[in-house]
């Protein structure tokens, strides 16, 4: 039976993009199926106790640039610390990629998701800007136009908050979370765990 990853992110989380390209490697390895989910952790912190990065303390914030140093180091991600468009606007990228998994597959909305936090964290791109996200698609192998004018259609807004509420109700409560059954592995550093879990 194929084990199936739902992968809940933020597509302005520089630590879900840290983990992309480990995760895709990871569940590559197992033959798992990987299900992305752009939920809105905006709703999500409201319901679970979280904090959205400008509201955290001095003391917070000021840890989170010293992990993403130390992460960047170790990795050798050529991400920015503090990008020149974040936080981007999520919904219309949020919204491409709910199109993208619905319509083509849980592949291509993998590769779009990662695209995008690739031009935010590393390129310096405005990942909210539609012809932006039109020419990202295209270089994951989409119809730019097609994604742009998919992730427009309403439908899209309403199966976000779906995904959302379905997220709060699994426990998910930061980003990015892998589920695999009743486990959630919060974190690109629970990476080894998710991987260890998969093996049994």
């Amino acid at each position: 039976m194929t084990a199936q990853i739902d992968y809940y992110v933020s597509l302005n989380s520089p630590w879900t993009h840290l983990g992309g390209a480990r995760l895709e490697g990871l569940a590559a390895r197992h033959a798992a199926r990987l299900r992305i989910h752009p939920v809105d952790f905006s709703a999500i912190f409201a319901a679970s106790g979280g904090l959205p990065l400008p509201r955290r303390s001095p003391q917070r914030q000021a840890y989170r640039l010293m992990e993403l140093r130390r992460w960047r180091e170790r990795l050798g991600a050529p991400i920015q610390l503090q990008p020149k468009f974040f936080p981007a606007r999520e919904a219309l990228p949020a919204h491409a990629v709910i199109a993208v998994r619905e319509s083509f597959g849980d592949a291509p909305a993998v590769a779009l998701a990662h695209a995008i936090l690739k031009a935010l964290w590393e390129q310096e791109r405005d990942t909210g800007d539609a012809a932006t996200l039109a020419e990202l698609a295209a270089g994951v192998g989409l119809d730019g136009g097609t994604v742009l004018r998919l992730a427009e259609e309403p439908r899209w807004a309403e199966r976000r908050a779906a995904d959302t509420e379905a997220a709060l109700a699994r426990g998910v409560f930061g980003a990015p979370s892998y589920v695999l059954g009743e486990e959630i592995f919060w974190g690109q550093d629970r990476l080894d765990f998710l991987d260890e879990a998969l093996g049994r």
